[in-house]
């Protein structure tokens, strides 16, 4: 009997593991219900009451991944959205850029709808509600995946997680909101905050069109301080926008109507933001791109470890400063290219076919530490350079070579291609049903948001 006891433990065990592994799966349950019933704490309420808004009233989500935080807005008695505060976010996992598959562990980014059924008051990770991926968009493009949740217990594996503290909080604004009345909350997620000054640092990252497409309902929220509606047609977002005619995610939009007022306030600060990023890339702001060992987490929680992938969060991602007077490849010169390189396995000659003279100059880069973060994100167990050789390596022969002489060899590569996060083999179960205890508050100088297990401060939206 003993046995057989230890067996089934044995495969319970197995089984959680596995979910675990492949997600942020929900499906292996505390069945802890009280904690989904704990009231809004008392500083939010106390910062509601100075906001002019209530418990019941409707709420916005905005979450931006690389300055990891998590913003919860609120509508006033006069109708328009104000920031009500903003949580540090304490973890999130892959790289900057959309959910594009069932296990690359991507943070989604684009505009989500929260039902109250996508509550989870049972969830292993404390408490949960699931954020809606994939929506009509990623359904466009034929993206896969799910089970893409905010949640508790400080571990992600694709998911924005949070303190267990945090949780409750976040957790019991979206049940009150549900309560007055709210039929679903958007969840905007952003690459990060899109302002010109990072529109202009990413404006040769391979996403950037998506991510405008993304800024165009950012600035559609904070021109109107109203949720904005979405339509997904043409593969892409539409915002604002009504239509009597059937829309498809992957056909062309039909004819659209709009607030031409709005549109004409959305388009000004369009401009002004582009005026302001020609002006940053004049006085020399060099286009980067991050990669990250496997996401971040806000500096708020510096030192503080989370249970999926510590040692990924040892330092900051790596930057890459890329060449902005390369030019784009044309196609002819990639089916040459492509050409030689298959003449050249063929025939096995020692030296290699030369590429077009015509050929443009090719991408340079450089790695360097961030501003606010030391140097060596991809450094883990293994050490930073062999850790860059493995993340820019997606495939079982040798080694690449570093970005730079990559990037060197190769004229179509304008950005190194950003890795997958590692295979987690480690899954501490025990530790999920432990909720880590937060760093203290070093000095009286810092704010409440340098301290997760006090109310977050407010700040300004950007």
């Amino acid at each position: 009997m003993n046995s057989i006891i230890r067996r089934g433990t044995a495969v319970g065990l197995t089984v959680a593991a596995c979910a675990l592994m492949a997600g942020c799966d929900d499906s292996y349950l505390d069945q802890s219900s009280a904690r989904s019933q704990q009231p809004i704490s008392s500083a939010t309420l106390a910062e509601m009451e100075k906001l002019d808004t209530t418990p019941s009233s409707p709420t916005v989500i905005r979450t931006y991944k690389k300055e990891a935080e998590l913003e919860i807005w609120k509508m006033r008695s006069n109708g328009e959205y104000a920031l009500l505060k903003t949580f540090p976010m304490c973890r999130w996992s892959g790289q900057l850029g959309p959910k594009k598959r069932e296990g690359d562990m991507q943070v989604p980014e684009g505009f989500y709808s929260i039902a109250p059924g996508q509550m989870n008051p049972n969830s292993h990770y404390y408490l949960a509600f699931n954020v809606g991926y994939p929506n009509a968009y990623d359904r466009a493009y034929g993206r896969t995946g799910g089970n893409v949740m905010v949640h508790g217990v400080c571990s992600s594996a694709g998911c924005f997680s949070m303190t267990d503290e945090q949780v409750a909080d976040i957790y019991a604004i979206a049940r009150d909101s549900f309560a007055g009345g709210q039929r679903e909350i958007q969840l905007q997620s952003y690459p990060f905050h899109m302002t010109a000054e990072n529109m202009a640092k990413f404006r040769l990252d391979p996403n950037i069109d998506f991510w405008k497409n993304l800024k165009d309902g950012s600035d559609h929220f904070e021109v109107t301080k109203n949720e904005p509606s979405v339509l997904v047609c043409g593969k892409h977002y539409v915002f604002d926008a009504t239509t009597k005619d059937e829309v498809s995610g992957s056909e062309p939009c039909p004819t659209l109507k709009r607030d031409q007022s709005v549109e004409a306030l959305v388009a000004e600060k369009e401009d002004k933001d582009e005026t302001k990023v020609a002006e940053l890339v004049e006085t020399g702001v060099k286009p980067i791109h991050l990669v990250y060992a496997d996401g971040g987490q806000n500096p708020a929680f510096t030192g503080y470890k989370d249970v999926s992938d510590p040692e990924a969060l040892a330092s900051g991602p790596q930057e890459i400063v890329l060449n902005d007077r390369a030019k784009p490849v044309s196609a002819a010169v990639k089916v040459a290219a492509a050409d030689a390189d298959k003449k050249r396995v063929a025939s096995a000659a020692p030296a290699p076919v030369e590429a077009p003279a015509a050929q443009p100059a090719s991408t340079t880069v450089a790695i360097a530490s961030t501003a606010n973060q030391p140097a060596g994100m991809l450094g883990g167990v293994t050490g930073g350079a062999k850790n860059v050789q493995k993340w820019l390596h997606l495939g079982g022969q040798d080694p690449a070579p570093p970005p730079a002489a990559a990037a060197a060899n190769d004229p179509d590569q304008q950005v190194p291609p950003s890795p997958l996060p590692p295979h987690r083999d480690d899954v501490h179960l025990a530790s999920l049903h432990t909720p880590p205890t937060p760093p203290t508050r070093r000095n009286s100088a810092e704010t409440q948001a340098d301290a997760p297990d006090s109310a977050p401060s407010t700040v300004s939206p950007q």
